[in-house]
């Protein structure tokens, strides 16, 4: 009885390190807004779906949907996951006793030439056998519940890593449908460019046909027409490429899938610049990286408890007959129980290096964790620098093309009068075209900072 309770006792020790997530310098506050850091802390079982809602664009909200039900690489990283849920389970019945059960019957002929065979031993005979095993490891060094806990951190790495798979897999769609949206507004700029033109090289032709305007002219206005032109179908070529993105993605062959031109334009959501950090806390690949850290911690135990003797209850019993009729009667039973300790004495530094590679492991996963905990900080810095930087670019791009259009209609108008030349109109009109695709150009840049942004934070905010 002392032997059992002490067993007991012993079976809660753990020879693995005490566990403390890797320290990570954090500045004092954002570059970009006056808010002061909070310590790290994994969170990311914390909701958040429908970030994509912030656009208020029904069809990305389809599309969304769509992605999380067909998706091949987010059905990978699923199975994934359950093949972590199954191996954890299976670690985790190294707690628990073994039984086994197990019957046979055989016809057995024995050697005449046997050694030690008594000589009214029968040549041939019958061997049934009804039995039942127990094996139990006494878990006294920690052995079996540091390899639970290093089951248990990788099944939540798994789980952070399959949110995360999912918040790239959504943030890529956000993406590529913010680039689609701006494709669309461009091929829409270009259309009226190209009518704007072609009544402009009209106009010049008709002037040259009245032997007003010269063959010059006519050949700018030609010029300027099919540039915008080729434009045109520069940009339906990448905006096709895109679609062809999206289709993936949402688990759709490329060549049935279509979406119609929507030329609307996605205003960027109401982004609070002063995040807290604490947001920070709810990206899964840190949450992933912190738990294998831990994973890696507990490995050391694993390897240390080899050093120490292994020990294990077993016990059998059954039934043993030379005739199965009456196998089950009492004569026939047999019995035995007690414990097996085993201990290597000698192992050529074998495990002194396992226990030298559980600490570099730890080590390595120590500084995987903080290398992704400050690459996070970065950016999120890069994208609230580039939503700041962008909309001053804008208000600054909406005014040149404002100018921009009162410099084509002035030159235009002068034109028509005779007082400047065509060239006049060609540069006032690719000034202003190319003045519209910037501020295009850079809208959609920034919607697609802001969806940068909400995948730094681990996708979304809540108060």
């Amino acid at each position: 009885m002392l032997f059992v309770l002490l067993a007991g006792g012993l079976s809660a020790c753990s020879l693995a390190p005490a566990y403390k997530a890797p320290e990570v310098p954090v500045a004092a506050q954002y570059a970009n807004a006056d808010t002061p850091w909070t310590e790290a802390r994994p969170a990311d079982e914390l909701d958040r779906s429908g970030w994509w809602k912030l656009y208020g664009d029904a069809r990305l909200d389809d599309l969304q949907t769509r992605l999380v039900a067909n998706n091949a690489t987010l059905a990978a990283a699923l199975a994934h996951y359950e093949q972590s849920e199954a191996f954890t389970r299976q670690v985790r019945s190294g707690l628990f006793p073994q039984v086994g059960l197990n019957a046979s019957g055989q016809r057995n002929r024995e050697s005449d030439t046997r050694p030690l065979r008594g000589a009214t031993s029968p040549s041939n005979y019958n061997a049934y056998t009804i039995g039942a095993q127990l094996d139990y490891e006494v878990d006294l060094w920690g052995r079996v519940r540091d390899s639970v806990a290093a089951g248990n951190a990788e099944q939540a790495a798994s789980a952070a890593d399959l949110a995360s798979v999912q918040l790239s897999l959504q943030a890529q769609l956000a993406d590529d449908y913010l680039q689609l949206n701006g494709f669309d507004r461009q091929i829409k700029v270009l259309n009226e460019s190209i009518d704007a033109f072609t009544r402009a090289l009209s106009l010049t032709q008709s002037r040259h046909d009245g032997g007003i305007a010269s063959g010059l002219d006519v050949a700018r206005a030609q010029t300027q027409l099919s540039n915008a032109k080729s434009q045109l179908t520069q940009a339906q070529a990448q905006r096709a490429l895109v679609l062809h993105a999206i289709a993936v993605l949402v688990g759709d062959s490329a060549s049935n899938f279509s979406l119609v031109t929507d030329d609307g334009q996605v205003k960027v959501p109401t982004i609070p610049l002063a995040v807290p950090s604490a947001i920070l806390q709810r990206r899964p690949d840190i949450a992933a990286a912190e738990r294998r850290t831990a994973a890696a911690n507990a490995r050391v135990g694993i390897a240390r408890s080899a050093f120490f003797p292994q020990l294990t209850l077993d016990a059998q019993g059954g039934w043993q007959s030379d005739r199965w009729a009456s196998i089950a009667t009492a004569p026939n039973r047999f019995w035995a129980i007690g414990p097996t300790v085993l201990l290597d004495v000698f192992d050529g530094g074998r495990r002194k290096a396992a226990v030298e590679q559980a600490k570099a492991a730890t080590d390595e996963a120590g500084a995987q964790y903080r290398s992704v905990v400050l690459e996070a900080f970065a950016q999120v810095e890069d994208n609230l620098t580039l939503l700041h930087d962008l909309g001053t670019a804008l208000v600054d791009q909406r005014a040149a093309a404002g100018a921009a259009q009162r410099s084509v209609d002035l030159s235009l108008n002068r034109y028509r009068e005779g007082a400047v030349g065509y060239l006049d109109v060609v540069q006032a009109q690719t000034a202003a075209l190319d003045a519209r695709r910037s501020v295009i150009d850079l809208e959609t840049r920034q919607l697609r900072a802001s969806v940068q942004l909400v995948r730094a934070l681990g996708g979304g905010w809540h108060a």
